[in-house]
């Protein structure tokens, strides 16, 4: 008699999955229709427990993310030589060392040198002016006369680079990895992981708007239960799956939520080392309290006309983006860790302006610079802005030279992000690019300085959150950038 042993779960398995007949049935078909296994889960370590390493100095982040790639030479940098020599070459001017070839190991477009050997690529210059504000006397875009006012609450990196020259580089400014390298855990899904919950009630990382395909999740290794919860403002339904398909009184869905509990429950005590059983009964449970805080959460109408108008929301072109502002505020209000917020993506970014940059930014900056300015004024009124850290950042800057007659192409090699909040010091501008804005070329950061400052400021040491058999490289760590920590 041949006792070969059969593939799949174990003969005790499979026995407490018959003789506990719909459990076994019902629980397993829920986790093969998400991608997970049972018994044999990957993820077979224990999270964290939800406490920080040190002590921290904020406890939300609002993550900001501008698709498409914003000009930093329009934005927070400014950069008068380049007016300066504006319809020139680089080559014509005293930086044609800017382009030697050792610098553009990663360049996206190569030079191009006409019949007489000169650069077509011509020097464009910046299309709006800059104004000084605040005690600090920081610089900042007529574009952005609302943040401007907020300039000494805010701190300017003018020294990023990044190494993806497409929009890629969306993945890999939330995650520190070329999206070519795999699919690797986001900044936001790291610090769920870390730590705990501030509300039992409402998801402790939310997403609002619109994630290319290439910048869909967050946990990726870490697990689906790190993946931000998508939400959307001024729905009915701010939730996928938040409201019943049909009608149900609130003790016929208060049995239904009780007989899945008891079922994953008993699932739980015969695979009691299965994270996935642990994360889908807390998944189920949170779904449940969701239904009546988040609803709550998204429910402006408790909120002043004055309010309203300082996020803008009286306009129509900072209307949709103000309201998002003010979700974020009440979010983190309630506790919740991360909020993202992705302002327009679809294709490769609404901010991608290979030509007409003018119109382009002119229409962005006017859609964002008061919702944001308005939460920062917000929170601070409020006595929340120094525990809530928010971001500005977008994947890459743009080029000095012109794309077209009116544009500019993806650039890499040097950019600015904007930070405010919670042990940030307001009124600093660090880091500085070359006198056209080319290069990075003092104080220079990678992408995950951001997230190592965000890290350190939430009291978290990224070694001490490394997973079993997933050693990170140094560079995916990050160093804080302690020149903009108060």
């Amino acid at each position: 008699m041949n006792h070969k042993r059969c593939s799949g779960n174990h003969r005790r398995a499979f026995l407490a999955d018959m003789g506990m007949g719909f459990t076994g049935l019902a629980l397993g078909a829920m986790l093969q229709r998400d991608g997970v296994s049972r018994a044999d889960s990957p993820l077979a370590w224990s999270p964290p427990n939800g406490r920080p390493h040190f002590t921290p100095k904020a406890k939300s982040v609002i993550w900001l993310f501008m698709n498409g790639g914003v000009s930093h030479l329009e934005t927070f940098d400014p950069k008068p030589e380049l007016d300066k020599y504006a319809g020139k070459s680089i080559s014509e001017t005293p930086y044609k060392g800017t382009q030697d070839p050792e610098k553009l190991k990663l360049a996206r477009v190569t030079v191009i040198n006409d019949a007489n050997g000169q650069q077509r690529n011509k020097l464009f210059p910046t299309q709006i002016g800059f104004k000084k504000y605040g005690k600090c006397g920081m610089d900042v875009s007529d574009w952005l006369p609302y943040l401007g006012n907020c300039a000494d609450d805010m701190a300017i990196v003018r020294s990023m680079y990044t190494t993806d020259d497409n929009h890629g580089a969306q993945t890999q400014f939330h995650s520190g990895r070329h999206m070519l390298d795999g699919e690797f855990p986001t900044l936001g899904a790291w610090v769920h992981y870390g730590l705990g919950s501030l509300n039992d009630n409402l998801p402790q990382f939310v997403s609002m708007g619109n994630r290319e395909y290439w910048n869909k999740k967050d946990g990726h290794y870490l697990g689906p239960m790190h993946d931000a919860v998508p939400v959307r403002v001024g729905s009915a339904n701010p939730l996928d799956f938040g409201a019943p398909e049909r009608p149900i009184t609130p003790d016929e869905q208060r049995l239904g939520f009780e007989l899945v509990g008891k079922l994953n429950s008993i699932r739980g005590v015969e695979y009691p080392n299965d994270p996935a059983i642990t994360a889908r009964i807390k998944s189920y449970e949170l779904a449940f309290r969701m239904q009546k805080s988040l609803p709550e959460v998204m429910d402006f109408s408790k909120e002043t006309e004055e309010t309203k108008k300082i996020y803008g929301i009286d306009k129509p072109a900072s209307r949709d983006f103000g309201n998002q502002m003010l979700a974020a505020r009440r979010l983190v209000e309630r506790g919740v860790r991360f909020v993202q917020i992705q302002h327009g993506a679809g294709g490769a970014g609404s901010w991608d302006a290979h030509g007409g940059l003018k119109n382009n930014h002119a229409s962005n900056c006017a859609k964002v610079d008061q919702p944001i300015a308005g939460l920062i004024q917000d929170l601070k009124r409020r006595g929340l802005l120094d525990q809530t850290i928010i971001v500005f950042a977008s994947e890459f800057g743009r080029t000095p030279g012109t794309q077209g007659s009116d544009g500019r192409d993806h650039h890499i090699y040097g950019f600015s992000v904007m930070m405010a909040g919670g042990g940030i010091k307001g009124g600093t501008v660090h880091g500085t690019t070359d006198e056209i804005g080319f290069h990075a070329v003092e104080n220079r950061h990678y992408v995950t300085d951001i997230h190592a400052t965000i890290m350190h400021l939430m009291g978290l040491d990224s070694r001490r959150l490394e997973i079993p058999g997933r050693k990170r490289l140094d560079v995916d760590h990050g160093k804080a950038i302690t020149q903009i920590l108060a």
